[in-house]
């Protein structure tokens, strides 16, 4: 059976991304890379449970983002209840940050909340 080892995120700001999954997510982050030939630079970002997120970005990338391009449309992660949810919101608007959608329940039954990180890329937080 395959686990998920990690997910990869390609920006523009790696501080400013990295900080917001250390800060409002409670991401652990490890000792960066950085390829000098090519410019990659990338931290692993870890979480409690195990779960890895890969941030990385290089100089020559230029593409603009298509919010509903084909490919990954955003990353969750489960707070352990709805009072956590809540508790991570405010502290997200506390920060400037305001939702794009919730807290609310949704048709499935997951209460939720989706904000953006500093690039705009959709991260769910659920309860």
């Amino acid at each position: 059976m395959a686990v998920l080892d990690h997910a990869a995120l390609h920006v523009e700001d790696l501080d400013a991304v990295c900080a917001f999954y250390t800060t409002h997510l409670g991401a652990t982050q490890g000792a960066g890379y950085h390829n000098p030939r090519t410019g990659l630079r990338t931290y692993f970002l870890s979480f409690e449970d195990g779960g890895r997120l890969e941030v990385m970005t290089r100089p020559d990338h230029d593409r603009p983002r298509d919010e509903f391009a084909l490919g990954y449309h955003h990353v969750a992660f489960h707070l352990g209840s709805r009072a956590a949810v809540d508790a991570c919101v405010q502290r997200l608007r506390d920060a400037g940050t305001e939702p794009v959608d919730g807290p609310r329940v949704t048709g499935d039954g997951y209460y939720e909340a989706v904000v953006l990180d500093p690039e705009g890329h959709r991260v769910e937080v659920v309860g």
